[in-house]
């Protein structure tokens, strides 16, 4: 069975690599997503196993902060019922949930590797996060950027 990479962010604020560390079984449900395109990774490619470079976001220093599994296959977010979430979707019912979520599980915590030592390592020009106008919070890591980070960046 092949695996495949992901970058998931996450605001430290609404969980952080630590929140993660110190969750029930370092695992955490991955709440909040309301974009349609990180929906459908979770949904359609997303899978046990799957490896998840966990990245702090909309912080002083954004970056990869560590390493994570994916723990669950997707499952409807309960926030998207909740009126008192900020996550609330009012069009969104049990019987036709619009947003899913992973449950994420820590591998390791890591060095910060910060976004500006990403953006000037040429071997990761191409890497999905990079590219000029991105604002997902999941993107598809290739292989050979999974490898090159992995292997040589992370202590």
């Amino acid at each position: 069975m092949t695996h495949r990479y992901w970058l998931m962010k996450s605001e430290p604020e609404e969980a952080s690599i630590d929140d993660l560390a110190a969750a029930a079984h370092q695992t955490l449900p991955w709440t909040g997503v309301r974009n349609y395109q990180a929906r459908n990774f979770m949904r359609d490619g997303m899978k046990i196993g799957d490896g998840v470079l966990f990245y702090h976001s909309s912080c002083a220093v954004p970056g990869i902060a560590g390493l994570a599994t994916v723990a669950s296959t997707p499952y409807p977010d309960p926030t998207q019922f909740d009126p008192k979430s900020k996550y609330f979707d009012p069009k969104s019912t049990p019987e036709n949930p619009r947003w899913l979520l992973v449950d994420v599980k820590l591998d390791r915590k890591t060095s910060l590797i910060p976004l500006t030592t990403l953006r000037e390592t040429p071997e990761l020009a191409q890497m999905q996060v990079l590219t000029r106008g991105n604002r997902l919070s999941i993107t598809p890591v290739a292989p050979e950027h999974w490898r090159y980070i992995t292997g040589r960046m992370l202590k």
